[in-house]
């Protein structure tokens, strides 16, 4: 056997060996999204149930407190709506966007998921509305801190959205490029888990937004914050 025939032949098998360990591979992540298609929704059930549940009491609050005038506590709550919606908006869709058989709606709900994140505008519902709101109900230094801090973490997830993925939001969803095929190759080479690890980012700061609001909104609450409130709307 000649040294080209062998060199051709090893060639040959390196080329096989590297196929079927892509195929072995592809194979391995498509039996990994068919049990996470079917675990992932019974572990996801009672979130959704309590997210919906907090949702709904959360519009019931908002509601309330626009009635009775409160301003304080009306900009309060609609800023904890405002991120309820968002979270709820994504829980919809993490599945599909996960574990889908299709890749072409993988792409399509990971899209949905950049585009909500992208979109939020956070200076309309937490900025100097915020300020002013924990100013009037006379929250303290420490609580404001807290509410800063979430804040913090849920703008951090945004600019990183926004940073890493403007051109595919730009190109594929929230606007179309004229380039067709610019817009099928951006569409098809979406990594679903990198869109995941950001919107994980923003769940992180909106949970903690929601888990110190309670205490605020018992301080914004109080017959004290009430009052603070009432003084500050009465002295404009």
């Amino acid at each position: 056997m000649t040294l080209k025939r062998r060199n051709l032949q090893l060639q040959n098998r390196i080329l096989m060996k590297r196929y079927w360990k892509l195929r072995m591979r592809r194979a391995g992540k498509g039996v990994g999204r068919f049990i996470a298609r079917r675990w992932l929704p019974i572990k996801e059930r009672e979130r959704e149930r309590v997210l919906a549940r907090t949702l709904a009491e959360y519009a019931k609050q908002t509601a309330k407190a626009r009635r009775q005038g409160f301003e304080s506590n009306s900009v309060l709550l609609n800023i904890g709506l405002f991120f309820l919606i968002a979270d709820r908006d994504i829980q919809t869709v993490k599945i599909n966007a996960l574990t889908h058989s299709d890749p072409w709606k993988r792409s399509l709900y990971a899209r949905v998921i950049l585009l909500t994140i992208h979109e939020l505008d956070l200076d309309k519902v937490a900025g100097n509305k915020l300020r002013r709101a924990l100013d009037d109900a006379g929250v303290p230094d420490d609580a404001k801190r807290k509410i800063t801090d979430a804040l913090r973490m849920v703008r951090s997830a945004q600019q990183k959205a926004q940073k890493q993925f403007s051109f595919l939001r730009n190109a594929t969803i929230a606007h179309r490029d004229a380039d067709a095929l610019l817009q099928y190759r951006a569409i098809t080479e979406l990594d679903s888990m990198a869109v995941i690890g950001i919107a994980s980012e923003f769940y992180d700061g909106t949970r903690l937004f929601l888990s110190v609001f309670p205490d605020i909104m018992v301080q914004v609450g109080s017959f004290p914050g009430l009052l603070n409130q009432v003084r500050a709307r009465e002295s404009r």
